[in-house]
């Protein structure tokens, strides 16, 4: 990301997290406050350490440092990133859903609406739609 586009990303409210390892920061993963949620923002891991928890261990962090139901928007074509969020808890929103999401959440451009996916946490889905949330059971 170029230093101009990271700054005007911190200037409109994204809170960005590093993950650090003998000094080298190896991914990093931003929060950003909009109205009554909070949207993750520009998740990366280094390509050569991913799969050892670091996405994982900055998804963690930022989630316990808010109480504001949490979304995630990224390119429908990143299956990789669909499935580590649906991994840990979230769940795709409908297409109409995730169109007013986007809409009402972001500022991006009618393409990159158009070629998104939003997914949602289970505090969104509990507020939003309290029969598509899962909620644990204990079974016999």
């Amino acid at each position: 990301m170029p230093r101009k586009e990271l700054q005007d990303e911190i200037d409109a409210g994204v809170e960005f997290w590093g993950y650090e390892d003998e000094n080298k920061l190896l991914g990093v993963m931003g929060i950003q406050n909009v109205q009554d949620v909070a949207l993750i923002r520009h998740a990366y891991v280094r390509t050569t350490e991913r799969n050892h928890g670091i996405g994982s261990a900055l998804l963690i962090h930022l989630r316990n440092n808010t109480t504001r139901p949490i979304l995630v928007g990224t390119w429908a074509a990143a299956s990789w990133a669909i499935k580590f969020y649906e991994k840990h808890g979230f769940q795709l929103v409908s297409r109409k859903e995730k169109d007013e999401l986007l809409s009402r959440y972001w500022s991006i451009s009618p393409r990159q609406i158009e070629t998104s996916v939003v997914l949602a946490d289970q505090k969104w889905l509990r507020l939003n739609h309290p029969s598509k949330s899962t909620k644990p059971t204990v079974k016999k």
